[in-house]
């Protein structure tokens, strides 16, 4: 239960509906019993009287409990499912605010897909938890105990077995079968979470897949995976039908017995014939009560599961500091640093020590895998160091609140994200009180003259080529105008001639600001204050164009090689 113990507390947040509930939920189980009770009554009434007033009194009384269970009923549903969406509600709203402060780095623990079920599809499970888990039997246990009570009137043995099958169905039988679902293999969350990403993977990669002519392969995994999932429900559908026709077989048995003791008790003269069948009537009633409780196992272990899933994502440690990053332009310091991905055992970065002056041009080269882009992950601080330490403008990053770190850089990415809208919604995200002419401005420095303002940008920017977007996302970042620069592959999909155009723009207008660029261009690098090379996680070399020409080390032979392909 500790794991909905959150989920408990978010659905006490709306307790005068959840009292509401069980107070109609009982009135309408009595109202049943009662409106059985008395069925049995009139039969056993009419078969020993020709009393028309008693009976027509009788027949009345059936109407009103009819009426009332009906109304009550409803009442038990308005009152349940207003709390239960209240509380979904107040769920997402509170894993919200506790998922917020982990991006984006929680996009390097998770897969797209398993995270969006986890936070849809787990946090739609928990509807169950009041509905058919917190009080079914509260609500079962009132009516049955009251039943207990009235029964004890008539005939004592008799109210002592309907007690016996209340114990056994109310807590033996849910507890059972909770415990009997728990230690078996169930993994029917665990694979629609895996075909979830599957699903997003398929769909993402669907193009290249056509391409490679591997559609029909991954198709068949996807396949796979969506009958694994299709098992585990089945499985589970089994198991639930095996506790219903059990709860029910028990529920049966207990009014046999009622009807055989209460037979027996007849023929010794201790009962009166007359409330037998009202006896048998009301035990039938009851117990009719009882059926959701064949599903509380299932829907139990459901919720807990759901409730871990979504604690697992969000049981982690938010970015709790609250420094704030220096003003003036930063000098960076990074000292010994080391990190790994999770679930990767390789060391993406190994012992990596530097100083960046303030008002340095750094480029960062190396092949594809050394590193470079984690480097730049870490210098954002969306990703946190293994060991070792990185201080920006003398302010540990550690220490230092995300927010207050991005709102003094100007940063572009290898993967710029572009939304619907058009070409001046796109660059105000940088700059929302920007005028027009500024915006113009911004988009001529990048060489993005022929795009107007008010022309549409679709979702994901694909009416955009490459070296549009990569050109429009510099454009968002002349338009910030903070003095700190962290460029990965700005201009890949650009072609040399306007890469180095807008290279020498940018650093002319911005001669004395830092910045930091990835690249796996070697050309124009003569113009960085210093060069960083990494290899493998490694930094192996360190110096100005000219020093690591003048060594013919590593990067003299990567610079030997481009000018042998390109020359």
């Amino acid at each position: 239960m500790s794991d909905l113990k959150a989920v408990f507390w978010l659905t006490l947040k709306e307790k005068r509906d959840v009292a509401l509930a069980v107070l109609f939920g009982f009135l309408a189980g009595l109202a049943g019993v009662a409106l059985l009770g008395a069925s049995g009554y009139l039969i056993s009434k009419a078969a020993l009287t020709a009393q028309m007033t008693t009976l027509v009194v009788m027949a009345a009384s059936l109407k009103l409990f009819g009426f009332a269970a009906a109304i009550t009923r409803y009442g038990e549903r308005l009152f349940s499912h207003r709390a239960t969406f209240t509380m979904l509600g107040h769920l997402r709203g509170n894993l919200f605010e506790r998922l917020s402060p982990l991006a984006p780095g929680i996009f390097q623990r998770y897969k797209s897909g398993d995270l969006l079920s986890r936070i849809v599809g787990d946090v739609e499970s928990l509807q169950n938890f009041l509905l058919r888990v917190l009080y079914p039997p509260i609500v079962v246990g009132m009516v049955l105990l009251a039943t207990v009570f009235f029964t004890s009137f008539y005939s004592l043995p008799v109210a002592i077995v309907i007690l016996g099958g209340a114990v056994f169905s109310v807590v033996i039988l849910p507890m059972f079968f909770a415990y009997r679902r728990r230690n078996k293999s169930h993994t029917t969350r665990a694979s629609r979470g895996e075909f979830a990403a599957a699903s997003a993977e398929f769909l993402y990669g669907f193009r290249d897949l056509k391409i490679h002519l591997a559609l029909d392969r991954k198709s068949e995994d996807l396949q796979e995976q969506a009958h694994r999932y299709e098992q585990a429900q089945q499985k589970e559908g089994l198991e639930e039908n095996r506790v219903q026709s059990i709860n029910a077989l028990f529920a049966f048995l207990t009014s046999f017995f009622v009807l055989a003791i209460g037979a027996y008790f007849v023929s010794t003269g201790e009962l009166s014939g007359l409330y037998l069948a009202m006896l048998v009537m009301v035990s039938l009633g009851a117990f009719e009560n009882t059926g959701p409780l064949a599903a509380l196992p299932a829907y139990f272990e459901e919720s807990r599961i759901a409730a871990r899933r979504l604690e697992e994502v969000v049981d982690q440690s938010p970015d709790n500091s609250t420094g704030l990053m220096k003003q003036g332009l930063p000098d960076i310091t990074v000292d010994d640093v080391s990190y790994h991905y999770p679930s990767d055992g390789r060391l993406a970065l190994e012992n990596i020590s530097f100083h960046l002056p303030a008002g340095s041009k750094t480029a960062i080269v190396g092949p594809s895998g050394s590193g470079k882009s984690t480097l730049l992950l870490l210098l954002l601080k969306v990703i946190e160091p293994d060991g070792g330490s990185v201080q920006i403008g003398g302010s540990m990053l550690a220490t230092t609140q995300p927010e207050s770190l991005w709102q003094r850089m100007n940063v572009v990415l290898q993967d710029n994200h572009f939304f619907a809208g058009t070409i001046e919604s796109n660059l105000r995200i940088a700059s929302s009180e920007a005028r027009p002419e500024q915006l113009q401005e911004a988009l001529e420095l990048v060489r993005l003259a022929h795009l107007e303002l008010s022309a549409p940008v679709l979702e994901k920017g694909r009416n955009l080529s490459g070296g549009e977007k990569q050109r429009l996302a510099m454009a968002r970042a002349f338009l910030k105008r903070e003095r700190l620069w962290l460029l990965d592959e700005p201009f890949s999909s650009v072609d040399g001639l306007t890469a180095q155009s807008i290279y020498k723009e940018l650093f002319t207008r911005h001669a004395d600001d830092s910045f930091v660029v990835i690249s796996h261009d070697l050309a124009g690098l003569e113009a960085m204050d210093q060069i960083l090379v990494l290899e493998n996680g490694r930094l192996i070399e360190s110096g100005t164009y000219a020093e690591l020409m003048g060594r013919r080390s590593y990067f003299y032979g990567l610079k030997k090689i481009e000018e042998e392909i390109f020359v």
